[in-house]
């Protein structure tokens, strides 16, 4: 009886038995390969900055209601060495009424610490300790940052000394109010995890740069985090350290964005729908001295139409100061326009 055998030459003709074990392996090998290089890129990351960041201890000047602060009321917050004699950059709002500080380097040697200048508009303050052996960071440049690139997040929360966390840029060009009530521009959104300690801290990228200053959450949220961009904080920094504050021109107002009825707008042939409109304003400022007044509607600055309150603040720059220029305003049914001269913002 004539027996029949498989035909052994058709399979491996086919491939099938070569092909599928390399295969399967091949994949396993590449994952493997993934997740090494996005460990290598998170600790390297990590190892070029940990040496440099610091926890920062502040002691308040005193209790809301006059009374002596106990020590276990002191707040935190992360900084990082950005100089080799000792300047070191955090938030604005972890040095605010400080009448102490500490700062605990890596190496676990506690230092005071003297603030040489603090912005609350842009959240960003310049410190500096008196130490040897100083590691400072790399500052890298926010301008060439992508959505969805990788960061590394390094700070102290809950007074964790150095803990490290990765996400990535969930976007870019975000605005965040500040606690001074301008907006900050060109904010980092990150999912790289943040906690209370970590304001202050630096989000790096791959190569070890510092490409912002860890700021913000957002609660409950999970996975919103921003950060000031390291672009913006350079700037202000390096006027913080020349001249210890940032000069900013003001025109004593208070108010608040609000629409403009339809009628008035086609009367006026006006650029705007909504404007700043005034609730206050404070004696002897540079409005008051123009004559502005409770309830004027503020629709132009010079050649430009604004639209409300942060409109008004982005123009109201250093380079504003002492110059003389024209609010567009409305009172009641009529358009005015009013010479007004900015004066420097007075320090809060």
């Amino acid at each position: 009886m004539h027996e029949t055998k498989p035909d052994l030459k058709l399979i491996a003709d086919t491939g099938l038995e070569e092909a599928a074990a390399p295969s399967v392996l091949g994949d396993a090998v590449e994952e493997t390969d993934l997740l090494d290089a996005y460990s290598r890129a998170v600790i390297g990351a990590s190892e070029a900055v940990s040496p440099s960041v610091v926890n920062i201890s502040v002691m308040p000047k005193s209790m809301p209601d006059g009374r002596p602060v106990p020590r276990e009321m002191r707040g935190t917050g992360s900084g990082f060495v950005f100089t080799n004699d000792g300047f070191i950059l955090t938030n604005s709002h972890v040095v605010q009424n400080c009448a102490a500080m500490e700062v605990t380097l890596a190496d676990g040697n506690v230092c005071k610490a003297d603030v040489v200048g603090d912005d609350p508009d842009s959240d960003t303050a310049v410190i500096r300790i008196s130490a040897n052996g100083l590691r400072p960071v790399t500052l890298g440049d926010s301008s060439r940052l992508k959505v969805g690139q990788l960061v590394v997040a390094v700070g102290n929360p809950y007074s964790f000394q150095c803990s490290v966390t990765a996400g990535v840029v969930s976007a870019l060009g975000r605005s965040l109010r500040s606690q001074s009530g301008r907006l900050i521009d060109d904010v980092i959104q990150t999912d790289a995890a943040l906690n209370p300690g970590n304001s202050g801290g630096p989000l790096v990228n791959t190569r070890g740069e510092v490409i912002g200053i860890n700021t913000a959450i957002i609660l409950p949220a999970q996975g919103i985090c921003f950060a000031i961009a390291i672009n913006t904080a350079k700037f202000v920094a390096t006027r913080l350290m020349r001249f210890g504050e940032i000069k900013r021109s003001y025109l004593g107002l208070l108010g608040q964005s609000a629409p403009i009825l339809r009628r008035i707008v086609r009367f006026h042939g006006l650029e705007v729908e909504t404007g700043f409109l005034v609730t206050q304003v404070e004696p002897g400022g540079p409005a008051a001295k123009a004559g502005l007044k409770d309830g004027d509607m503020i629709v132009g600055y010079g050649d430009h139409p604004i639209n409300g309150i942060d409109d008004l603040h982005l123009l109201l720059t250093e380079e504003q100061i002492g110059v003389e220029s024209t609010l567009t305003v409305l009172r009641r049914t009529k358009r005015l326009e009013i010479p007004v001269i900015p004066e420097q913002k007075k320090a809060a």
